[in-house]
């Protein structure tokens, strides 16, 4: 006889034990170390940047527009898998207990995550306010009941199939969450807050009673927890082999160009398909994309002295590291093993890949160093990635690649 409480807990402790044995390779690597170190050099300018604040400093607007991301984004982990869809699908009416568990589970993870962020946050409010940190409990129960609110009605928005009310759903919470967060902080009256908050109530309620006939879209769910998973398996994937790592190609046409730089010669041929991986395949290209943005950023906002020429190297090591498992994106086909081309060659072309990227990162963020006026640290640091590319590329990455 079907139970879905136990099918719930059975899908529970699968992934947990699945996830769980992808974090001990993550945790135990030196990555963690720089990561660590990373939060630690934040954290101590974040603390200096607070001092800094006047009481004119628009707390409760920032403070708003960043925590009402975190209310707003709200997916429901039902942990469905593609068979679901066969073997499911005549089961929907006897899901009721599995949904209110996931929905509960859901919200439980996030809920620690709000936290966490309103904790970072407060002391922001607590320098601009010249207040203690009292009302964090009361803010905190506030932002659980929103959170709750938006969770319930995501969950209901998946009955539709149009992906525009799915969009017009996150503009207009997000909306919502960004005022009645903007009046919490900014000391308002109890009687706007819970206006909002009975706002949220009744689109939550309007929701439900419109999709209570409507069946589960089991094709999207599959999918959003695909991705999720998928996006877990990209992080191991730093760390360890992931077979069940699903690569996922997206043509972006305007890169083109840079690709007609390769000449079509036997010896390119590797370096054609690591650029066009790079480009097209799973996150690479917003990886290196990202890193150096927030790179640039910390550079400028940051005044270390000489110790820039450190975040420099830092960057680069982030980034050459996560771009490492490239190297094995076309381990598992069996048709490159058909090219009349020597294995030199692909070790080749990865590393002159590896190295262009590099490079490129360490001039950007060397300029940023010179736009700041620090011509001597631009120059060092431009030297210094140079020397670290090479280390990486040709003494670092052989001994990776082998192990």
């Amino acid at each position: 006889m079907f139970n879905d409480k136990n099918l719930w807990k059975e899908r529970v402790n699968r992934t947990r034990k699945e996830l769980g044995s992808y974090l001990r390779y993550i945790l135990n690597g030196h990555f963690v170390i720089v990561v660590v170190f990373l939060l630690g050099t934040a954290s101590f300018y974040y603390q200096a940047w607070i001092k800094t604040l006047s009481a004119n400093f628009p707390a409760a607007i920032l403070l708003a527009f960043l925590l009402a991301f975190l209310m707003t984004y709200s997916p429901v982990y039902t942990f469905f898998v593609e068979a679901d869809l066969i073997f499911l699908l005549p089961l929907e009416h006897k899901l009721t207990s599995y949904i209110r568990r996931s929905l509960f589970i859901s919200f439980i993870l996030q809920a620690y995550v709000v936290m966490i962020g309103l904790a970072v946050m407060m002391p922001i409010y607590a320098q601009v306010n010249e207040a203690k940190f009292s009302p964090f409990f009361y803010f905190l129960f506030i932002l659980f009941l929103v959170k709750w609110l938006n969770l319930f009605i995501r969950w209901h928005i998946q009955y539709y199939v149009d992906i525009r009310v799915h969009r017009i759903d996150i503009a207009v919470r997000y909306c919502l969450n960004f005022s009645l967060l903007y009046l919490l902080f900014s000391n308002a009256h109890l009687v706007f807050i819970i206006g909002l908050i009975g706002l949220l109530a009744v689109l939550s309620l309007y929701f439900k009673n419109k999709s209570m006939h409507k069946g589960l879209k089991w094709e999207f769910l599959i999918e959003a927890e695909s991705r999720r998973l998928n996006a877990f398996y990209r992080l191991a994937n730093l760390f360890t082999d992931v077979p069940k790592l699903r690569d996922r190609v997206k043509r972006r046409k305007w890169l083109d160009g840079f690709i007609q730089w390769i000449t079509y010669q036997q010896y390119n041929t590797y370096l054609h398909l690591y650029v066009r991986s790079f480009f097209r395949a799973g996150d690479y290209f917003g990886l290196f994309l990202r890193l150096t943005v927030i790179g640039i950023a910390a550079l400028y906002f940051i005044s270390f002295g000489a110790g820039q020429v450190l975040f420099v190297i830092l960057f680069m090591y982030l980034t050459g590291f996560q771009l490492l498992p490239l190297w094995r994106h076309y381990d598992n086909k069996v048709w490159i093993e058909l090219y009349p081309i020597e294995k030199t060659i692909k070790e080749k072309s990865f590393k002159k890949l590896l190295s262009f990227l590099l490079v490129i990162q360490a001039f950007v963020l060397s300029c940023v160093l010179l736009f700041k006026g620090d011509v001597l640290l631009s120059v060092i640091s431009l030297l210094s990635g140079a020397v670290f590319t090479y280390v990486f590329v040709y003494v670092y990455l052989p001994k990776k690649i082998r192990s």
